[in-house]
């Protein structure tokens, strides 16, 4: 388990595929998600999904929970043990937890596992453009955009812009030790 000041991210269990099928089957969560468009999806979909992620071994997902209670999901993805990259991604289902640093604090511990605890230096996400939520979120962790896929996704009507963002674990630990040293 990985503690932060609001949330701590743990191990998913069949006890939250119940609810983390709600959270797929919301509409405007898959739309800002950025993927595939919105398809209704069975506890038994959801369950066989998670089940072949656990399967493997370089990812990782996380359950976050606030409050003793399951609100999202994240994780490490897509890793380059040459390059020293992955992907890293994240889903704060439950909407009464938005907006209040809860992502944050989750995306916070994501990164430091990704770079203290499995050795990436550099970690990146792929994010909606009018994902504006998001994007800040993402921001006040350290991530910058590198790139954006101009009207790469179909999403509510239209085509959207898929932003590109990266992190670099020297970063990452810079500006976390500038922004200890001054709070």
């Amino acid at each position: 388990m990985l503690v932060g000041k609001l949330v701590t991210l743990r191990a998913l269990t069949d006890a939250d595929m119940r609810r983390l099928t709600e959270f797929r089957n919301d509409a405007e969560l898959e739309l800002i998600g950025g993927g595939d468009p919105p398809r209704p999806r069975t506890l038994e979909v959801v369950r066989e999904f998670f089940a072949e992620r656990a399967k493997d071994t370089e990812g990782q997902n996380f359950a976050i929970e606030a409050d003793g209670k399951f609100i999202g999901d994240c994780g490490v993805f897509h890793p380059d043990r040459r390059g020293g990259t992955a992907e890293v991604g994240i889903g704060i289902g439950d909407r009464d937890y938005w907006g209040r640093g809860y992502g944050r604090d989750a995306m916070r511990l994501l990164v430091d596992y990704g770079f203290r605890l499995q050795n990436f230096r550099r970690l990146w996400l792929s994010v909606q453009a009018r994902n504006e939520r998001a994007i800040r979120c993402y921001r006040s962790v350290g991530f910058v955009e590198e790139g954006r896929l101009r009207e790469h996704v179909w999403g509510d009507g239209r085509y959207e812009d898929i932003v590109l963002m990266a992190l670099f674990r020297s970063d990452f630990y810079a500006t976390k030790a500038t922004s200890s040293a001054g709070g």
